[in-house]
């Protein structure tokens, strides 16, 4: 589902050290990292700055092979002096075998290990709270068909998108997500300028037009919009 997302910080080094902590026990290894960005796998940061601040508000799950990987997550970061979210356990209220454990980065944000029949390796799922869940549920409705996502829930409190495979849902909540990057991967250019199409058309705002930003890597084609709480989406095909 995911290409990536990224998230922005307050203090790169400590970050670093928190997510190099609890992510290398799950098996993810920082695979990259330069002035601007450090990654593991389908996540990475950066620093904020004035005009992209903080990414607050943010619950990720990243999935492990077996209940002991995320006992030994939570142990581990807890043992570092990192805050329990919550204690490592069954939470039969997501599926009948969901065990989950969790831990507060060094901005506030919950990050999971989490263990189930389908899981994932890297990013499982994402949780953004947002002011309207209808409105947040109509843009990713919009988007879907070019961003490889389908809608699998909807309530008044929740709206949850699949894709292949990882999930994301929209919730409502006091304290909302603010300043989140997610990228979604397209098979073609073609699908990349629907996207931002069906979007703008939509009335959603243009935040990067589509086309190749060799910045990042030659034939990387992109397009961004804003989502309604203004968190930046982008569909991107890297010709490879």
């Amino acid at each position: 589902m995911f290409d990536h997302v990224t998230i922005r910080v307050s203090d790169r080094k400590a970050s670093e050290r928190f997510y190099d902590t609890v992510l290398g026990v799950l098996g993810i290894e920082t695979e990259y990292s330069d002035e601007q960005f450090t990654e593991w796998d389908d996540f990475s940061l950066t620093t904020a700055t004035a005009w992209s601040p903080v990414t607050r508000g943010l619950h990720v799950g990243f999935g492990t092979s077996s209940r002991e990987r995320v006992d030994e997550f939570w142990q581990v970061g807890t043992e570092a002096g990192y805050e329990s979210d919550g204690e490592p356990g069954p939470r039969p209220e997501y599926s009948k075998d969901y065990y989950g454990g969790f831990l507060l980065d060094p901005d506030g944000n919950s990050v999971e290990a989490v263990h189930h029949e389908d899981v994932r390796h890297g990013i499982d799922h994402l949780w953004i709270r947002v002011r309207s869940v209808e409105a947040s549920k109509r843009f990713y409705e919009t988007i879907a068909p070019h961003a490889g996502l389908r809608l699998h829930r909807d309530t008044p409190e929740r709206a949850s998108f699949v894709g292949d495979p990882g999930t994301f849902s929209v919730l409502s909540g006091e304290h909302l997500t603010e300043n989140l990057h997610m990228a979604f991967r397209a098979s073609t250019n073609e699908a990349v300028n629907a996207f931002h199409e069906a979007a703008t058309e939509a009335g959603y705002t243009d935040n990067g037009t589509p086309g190749e930003r060799a910045e990042y890597h030659r034939n990387y084609y992109a397009a961004y919009v804003l989502d309604p709480d203004r968190n930046n989406i982008e569909v991107v095909n890297h010709n490879r």
